[in-house]
């Protein structure tokens, strides 16, 4: 409507900026028609030859009278005025170049009206209702496309013609005259090819055929006219939809193979679940596509996550794994490594091959995943980013990730929308993901009509501008043709796109599931329903490209290859879930001591050399303005360093720089973790006079140092700490670390929490090193902003409360090695910083769950000298009271085992009580796995006092129900330990500041006692 405007609007007063047309019908003055049909007339332009005496400074005269004379005919002479309207005078060609989107009145083909001639109201009118017919169908014609391989869900259109239901709402009924007429092309469609003018039937034709056959594309949401066109050129352009007989031939092979390995496995194996993707086959030549398209234009690793549904066949036919690794799955054997494994349709494989339609080498990765629909999204994002930054590869050329979804999951899930967030953020794009969406119209009993409000399952999409191919699954070359636009769109432009394969499930939930409970019409439609390679084949035998033969022998070929792969799977005494990694760490393990810690300590020289590039401004500090409260932030980190002793903030900062320095990568992330929830970290530090003129002085403390990243996240903890963990899983050589705002938040993510980092190991032998760090303590800051929930890490920890491990020298690390993760509530900076550093130290790695501290990140007594994380220190897994009451044990008459930031409430209390002498506080600074050695040294130490546990979470929270049975044990059960805290609470703490003093009031009193 736009160029319509532009071409029809007249500069004289009356109509400017009004459409010409519109204009001149309302016009109530046929004097004032007159004029304007003229001065339109004598404006249209024409190739007629200018007068010969219109010449030089001549001509520039004529204009400015012709000119003057469209702004007001009675402003010049009476002659110039009967020149001009007898149409004898062409203006001069306008020089200027056409504006994009905009044509010259002369490239409209108006009905065969003579140049020179106005155009009549209907002419323009019919010409803008094509346009918008055009538009329209770009718009809307995904509604009405035929994408329902069973038709249940077929539109309802006005006179059964989708056509009609496209112009139905514009006053243009064309009659049998007008579908004949030529009309021009705008620029905004690629249906002509070479021709710019098509008469209207063609038009219709080729836009019903692009835009509501097979495929449905939405993408005129988008607000990129590059990114539109493109998409539009993709899909309009004749003959975009032809392939040649080997490219079908490819297909049909591809297809073959996908349906003969469900059949295979539902012959072999009737009464086993599998999830078989029966009713959308064609994902697996649709995935192929892609990996092929890819691959050539330069992608040499791909990352993929899905569900259940149809992933032995994507292990099996996309990656290539071994079939009889996979029929062996179906054995019940008995495992030949460690690790309780996993059900055969969650494992992930990894594998390097020959592509050999390409025949380049490509990388396949499908990360294994729960069962907990499209948890594993953001973790194969995170592994994604992880391998483009080790590659070096900034913009995602050579690895990239692709998602497989259900259809009610990719709707319903919201770490789907959370997922999708982080697909344009500096630091956690992938630089474009295709998203497939394995459609089956159904999930597991429930209608879309009862699922999802929005009219597809995909329109989360829309919100990132990712556009969306819908296509019926049941043709085979629709879905390839898809498939490669999706390819060269991520190559392109590195965004996300969306391919919704539209078929069916062929069977229930399951393999034994009885669908016609619930869905019985659907049911006896797919009962008589051929299969997709049944259509295909019949499709490319009428035409010739095949032989009947010729399908059967493929079929029978791949058929002997799965019986082959089925008699050696029977030879197998074992399964090896080391056969099923992810994520393997070449060389990592080979050489190595398992039970050999590196040192965690570091030269004095390094930590003051870190210390004072950490409290230094800018080296352009002259230019650089820093804000004046930061200034003194700077200013007393130097004052600590030159006095030797560490804060939190700065303790973190030298445990980050060491490892640095030594060629570690540091990654932390989370909301607000550059500056940090309680503005202690400042990791970043703004020009409070330029807008993104940062400096990171952690990212300049060494020419040689490792890359570190800090990076606000976006408002998630689900889809953020999936990414970390995905991040972390890449490489071992990394320090990945996940920061909550309050731990209390953390639990927004439990699924990533309870599926992946827990039970990771055990599941899939897939190792994680990172690190969450969880704000935590009971602060009189309410229910939401007090705990991290630590019992329930603590209750997931696998290490057994009534088993003590032989003592040896290697008992700490052993316990570490055996254990499926650790958690730590720290009450030093200097045992923070040992305790990242020995993440990196370890010859394997553990996830670490971290108590972190609030109040105590400005604690005067929270800090640590230099010499406790300098060479020779390390970690310690408990803190001795070093005071007078360790110094004399016999005079000690209770002993009080705490964790984290109570410690020093404890200590206040007890030197404002003066029992210093008579009562020893323990720290227990790691709590699982538990110090039985060092807590029965401790309890041997103090032979005839009273062993008391204190916390300040409820009962029912924080650790004593973890610690409890295990102190027992380490005692061997011959004293006992009591509890001092606050009683049982259905909440993490109280709302009123008056009720938590005097709940922590009754805790001090209680445990500083004799």
């Amino acid at each position: 409507m736009h160029r319509a405007h532009t071409a029809f609007s007249l500069a004289l007063s009356p109509m400017a900026h009004k459409n010409f047309a519109t204009w001149l019908l309302k016009s109530s003055s046929s004097q004032q028609m007159a004029k304007v049909t003229a001065a339109a007339a004598v404006r249209t332009y024409n190739s007629a030859a200018a007068e010969p005496f219109a010449n030089g400074s001549t001509a520039s005269y004529v204009e400015e009278m012709y000119n003057a004379w469209l702004r007001d005919p009675t402003s010049v002479h009476t002659s110039w005025d009967a020149y001009f309207r007898s149409n004898s005078y062409v203006s001069p060609p306008n020089l200027a170049p056409v504006q994009a989107n905009t044509l010259p009145l002369t490239a409209f083909n108006f009905g065969g009206a003579v140049a020179g001639a106005a155009p009549d109201s209907k002419t323009i009118d019919d010409h803008l209702a094509v346009q918008a017919i055009i538009r329209s169908y770009q718009i809307r014609g995904h509604n009405i496309a035929h994408l329902d391989p069973l038709e249940i869900n077929t539109p309802e259109l006005p006179g059964n013609s989708s056509t009609k239901s496209i112009y139905a709402n514009f006053s243009f009924e064309p009659s049998e005259q007008d579908m004949d007429r030529q009309f021009k092309l705008p620029s905004t469609t690629f249906i002509g090819g070479d021709e710019a003018s098509l008469p209207l039937k063609e038009i219709l034709n080729r836009l019903e055929n692009v835009y509501c056959n097979k495929i449905g594309v939405e993408f005129m949401f988008i607000n990129s006219l590059e990114q539109c066109n493109w998409i539009r050129k993709r899909f309009e352009t004749p003959g975009v939809l032809n392939f040649s007989p080997e490219e079908k031939r490819l297909i049909l092979a591809r297809l073959t193979r996908a349906t003969g390995f469900e059949a295979f496995l539902a012959k072999k194996y009737s009464s086993e679940k599998r999830f078989g993707l029966e009713g959308c086959e064609i994902m697996i030549p649709a995935l192929k596509e892609i990996i092929d398209v890819s691959t050539e234009l330069g992608v040499e690793s791909v990352i993929m996550g899905m569900p259940h549904r149809g992933r032995l066949n994507t292990l099996a036919n996309v990656c290539r794994k071994p079939l009889n690794q996979i029929f062996t799955q179906f054995a019940g054997l008995e495992a030949a490594d460690d690790g309780s494994g996993d059900v055969k349709y969650h494992l992930g494989t990894y594998i390097e091959r020959l592509n050999r339609v390409t025949n380049k080498n490509i990388r396949l990765a499908v990360v294994a995943n729960p069962s907990h629909l499209e948890a594993v999204d953001p973790v194969v994002q995170g592994k994604t980013r992880a391998e483009q930054f080790y590659r070096g590869d900034q913009e995602g050329k050579k690895v990239m990730s692709i998602l497989i979804h259900g259809d009610a999951a990719f709707c319903g899930q919201g770490v789907v929308y959370e997922t999708m967030h982080l697909s344009d953020l500096p630091d956690y794009t992938t630089h474009g993901t295709i998203h497939v969406v394995a459609n089956n119209q159904i999930g597991f009993t429930t209608d879309p009509r009862f699922s999802r409000s929005s009219p597809y399952c995909t329109d989360v999409a829309r919100v990132v501008n990712a556009p969306i191919f819908h296509v019926n699954a049941d043709d085979p070359e629709a879905v390839m043709h898809v498939c490669k636009v999706a390819a060269e769109w991520r190559a392109t432009f590195h965004k996300d796109c969306v391919i919704d394969l539209v078929g069916y499930r062929r069977n229930g939930h399951n393999e034994i599931d009885e669908p016609m409970f619930t869905q019985p019409l659907m049911y006896q439609k797919i009962r008589k329903h051929k299969n997709c390679l049944d259509l295909y084949a019949d499709k490319l035998i009428a035409e010739g490209t095949v032989t009947a033969e010729e399908v059967k022998s493929v079929a029978a070929k791949y058929e002997n290859i799965c019986e082959e792969a089925f008699a050696l799977a029977k030879t197998e005494t074992h399964v090896k879930y080391k056969d099923w990694l992810d994520s393997p760490w070449s060389g990592f393990f080979e050489g190595k001591d398992p039970l050999k810690v590196a040192p965690t300590g570091v030269k004095e020289e390094t930590l003051i050399h870190i210390g004072n590039r950490f409290s230094s401004p800018p080296p352009n500090a002259a230019e650089f303005v820093i804000h004046k409260g930061l200034l003194r932030v700077l200013a007393a980190r130097k004052a600590m360093v030159d006095e030797k002793v560490a804060d939190w903030a700065l303790g973190e900062a030298m445990a980050f720089g060491s490892l640095l320095k030594e060629g570690i990568h540091v990654r932390l992330s989370g909301q607000d973790v550059e500056r940090g929830t309680f503005s202690h970290r400042h990791h970043v530090l703004h020009h409070q006079l330029v807008d993104k003129a940062t400096y990171n002085s952690l990212q300049h403390m060494y020419p040689d140092q490792a890359p570190y990243s800090v990076s606000n996240s976006s408002l998630s903890e689900y889809a953020v700490l999936g990414f970390e963990h995905g991040y972390s899983m890449t490489n071992p050589n990394a320090l990945v670390l996940w920061e909550a705002q309050f731990g209390d938040f953390s639990n927004t993510a439990q699924s990533i929490i309870d599926q992946f980092i827990s039970s990771g190991q055990s599941k899939w032998v897939r190792q994680s090193g990172l690190v969450m760090l969880l704000p935590h303590g009971m602060e009189g800051m309410g229910p939401e902003h007090s705990s991290c929930r630590v019992e329930r890490f603590l209750q997931m920890s696998s290490d057994d409360p009534d088993y003590f491990p032989p003592e040896s020298d290697e008992f700490g690390v052993r316990q570490l090695h055996d254990i499926n993760w650790i958690v730590a509530n720290c009450s030093t900076p200097a045992n923070y910083y040992h305790i990242l550093r020995r993440q990196i130290a370890l010859p394997f790695r553990k996830p670490l769950i971290l108590c972190t501290p609030k109040s105590l990140l400005r604690h005067p007594e929270a800090k640590s000298p230099f010499s406790e994380m300098s060479e020779g220190s390390e970690f310690q897994r408990i803190i001795p009271d070093n005071g007078p009451a360790g110094q004399n044990p016999s005079n000690v008459k209770k002993v009080v085992f705490c964790s984290g930031r109570v410690y020093y409430d404890l200590t206040k209390t007890r030197r404002e009580k003066q029992l210093e002498g008579e009562i020893a506080i323990v720290r227990v600074e790691q709590i699982s796995p538990f110090p039985f050695d060092l807590v029965k040294e401790q309890a041997n130490l103090y032979k005839n006092a009273e062993l008391v546990w204190a916390q300040e979470e409820h009962k029912n929270q924080g650790s004593w129900t973890y610690v409890q049975p295990r102190f027992l044990t380490a005692l061997n059960h011959s004293r006992d330990v009591s509890y001092v805290g606050r009683a049982c609470g259905a909440s993490t703490a109280t709302g009123s500041k008056a009720q938590h003093i005097r709940e922590l009031n009754a805790l001090l009193n209680d445990a500083i006692s004799t």
